[in-house]
């Protein structure tokens, strides 16, 4: 564009000088010559203006000066050939077609999702051995190619510095990007990095990839978690490892589950059966032990499980060999701990925590039926013996209820009995004392009643004593007096009215009636 509006502008120049010159007139002429000027240079001026918008970049390419010393393509001192300097948005002066080219070019978008890889076209060589240039602390004054290609000292060739996610206004005659996904760790997984870029570390002594600390070159043994990562995925191979409990699974019947070694375990005891064993192992690898298992396995999930494989058959063969099929069979639970601590100690010196091993059916039909039918039998017999002890047990133990029912039956009646003759003693002892009480009251009050007769008759005498004794007891008898019977004579010591009294007496007694 330029170029073409210095040539409209000679064109136009000379159009107007040519037609001053054609008129007969002196000061056409020299109006003529004087515009024609004005129009070159003009057109001069404007075609030296170059306007870079807001997503471009400009590169200038001089056609002028020295010449670039050999193996350098950009200009830093000013040079003929591409600019260090790059032109950004705005207008832009002085720069004449035919001694600048300007290449307006867009500028680099990286989107959120992706990674810009840098090669540099331009700067000192790598140092021996190095396949990529370190990584810049300062990753602005990289993208400046003037402080790159002079106190930056920066390396030519693939950069292990990234460009993340934005726009970049940069040099394209020095740096070329190419867009790349970024690395994105998912959940339950961590990212081990192979390091390309650093300074070498010694092979480990069995010959397999050193595990080094962040910036040296080999396997790094801190794990990148979960999360976007933007790392030049040539100078850093990323190797990703699932931290996921995983389980394989040896002898069962889907064969798509079985994974990269599915098939059952064969073993032989030491009374000389061979049978299959269905094993199913559970294992993980935790993030601080992913990068020894890189190490000794490169990421590669189909070697870890053939390797896993080889060890869980070696130690299970091993394990039989020291034990008979039936014990074997009978000490499952014995079988899984001893294999699980010999598994996960071999596996633990490769990165692999071994959590449980499981066994489960143990021999078919085929290898071990006829042994597990004698077994069978013998369970059966056994079972048979023990439950006729245990009936042989409950019928001694009904004979000895029985008994003791008994002698409780018979105690309980020897107790009643021996309550009942102390129940006797005691109401025999109970009718004496009352008799004894009632003789001794009785004995008392005639003893009053005779030393109170012998007084009363010391006083009245005898007869008249009598007397009056009669007369109380007439009186409390309700005793009828009037003699019913006569009494004629008289005898020797007693009186003809005392004797009709007393038979009187006696004939109310004969008399009265029973009821009373």
């Amino acid at each position: 564009m330029a170029m073409l509006l210095l040539l409209i502008g000679i064109v136009a120049a000379i159009t107007v000088f040519v037609w001053a010159m054609s008129s007969t007139s002196p000061g056409v002429k020299i109006a003529g010559s004087v515009g024609a000027l004005i129009v070159l240079f003009l057109f001069t001026l404007f075609s030296s203006v170059r306007h870079v918008s807001e997503d471009e970049v400009g590169v200038v390419i001089k056609h002028f000066g020295s010449e670039l010393p050999s193996g350098t393509i950009i200009a830093t001192e000013g040079q003929k050939g591409p600019q260090a300097r790059v032109l950004g948005p705005g207008w832009h002066f002085w720069l004449w077609p035919g001694l600048y080219d300007i290449e307006v070019v867009p500028i680099v978008q990286v989107a959120s999702d992706q990674v810009g890889l840098i090669t540099a076209l331009d700067g000192q060589p790598l140092p021996t051995g190095q396949a990529f240039a370190a990584e810049w602390d300062d990753p602005a004054n990289m993208l400046l190619a003037e402080h790159f290609l002079s106190e930056g000292t920066g390396n030519r060739g693939p950069q292990a510095s990234v460009l993340k996610p934005g726009n970049y206004r940069l040099n394209t005659r020095l740096f070329k990007i190419e867009l790349t996904d970024a690395t994105n760790i998912p959940k339950a997984t961590v990212g081990i990095v192979k390091s390309n870029v650093g300074d070498a570390a010694a092979s480990a002594e069995d010959g397999s990839a050193a595990i080094v600390d962040r910036g040296q070159r080999g396997i790094w043994r801190d794990p990148l978690l979960p999360n976007k990562i933007y790392l030049n995925s040539k100078a850093y191979e990323v190797t990703m490892i699932s931290t996921e409990q995983q389980i394989i699974r040896y002898g069962i019947t889907d064969q798509a589950a079985k994974g990269a070694d599915g098939r059952e375990i064969e073993v032989r005891t030491s009374d000389g059966f061979t049978f299959p064993v269905d094993v199913r192992v559970e294992f993980q690898i935790r993030p601080l032990d992913a990068a020894q298992v890189v190490a000794e396995f490169g990421g590669d999930d189909t070697k870890l499980q053939q390797y896993l494989a080889s060890v869980v058959r070696a130690i299970f063969r091993n394990n039989a060999e020291n034990v008979k099929a039936l014990d074997y069979v009978q000490q499952r639970s014995q079988q899984e701990s001893a294999s699980t601590g010999t598994i996960r100690d071999a596996m633990g010196k490769v990165g692999v925590s071994v959590n449980a091993v499981r066994i489960g059916q143990i021999g078919d039909e085929a290898s071990l039926g006829e042994l597990l039918k004698t077994q069978t039998d013998r369970e059966i017999a056994i079972q048979e013996q023990m439950t006729f002890q245990e009936q042989q047990r409950a019928a001694e133990q009904q004979k000895a209820l029985s008994r003791t029912q008994q002698e409780a039956s018979e105690e309980a009646n020897l107790a009643t009995a021996t309550y009942a003759v102390m129940i006797a003693e005691q109401s025999k002892e109970r009718r004496l004392i009352e008799a004894a009480a009632e003789a001794e009251a009785i004995r008392i009050k005639a003893e009053a009643q005779a030393e109170q007769f012998r007084k009363l008759a010391l006083e009245i005498g005898k007869q008249n004593a009598a007397l009056l004794e009669l007369l109380q007891v007439i009186g409390e008898g309700n005793i009828e007096i009037t003699p019913r019977v006569m009494v004629i004579g008289e005898s020797q010591g007693s009186n003809s009215e005392t004797t009709a009294l007393i038979g009187t007496m006696l004939d109310s007694m004969v008399h009265r009636p029973t009821n009373e």
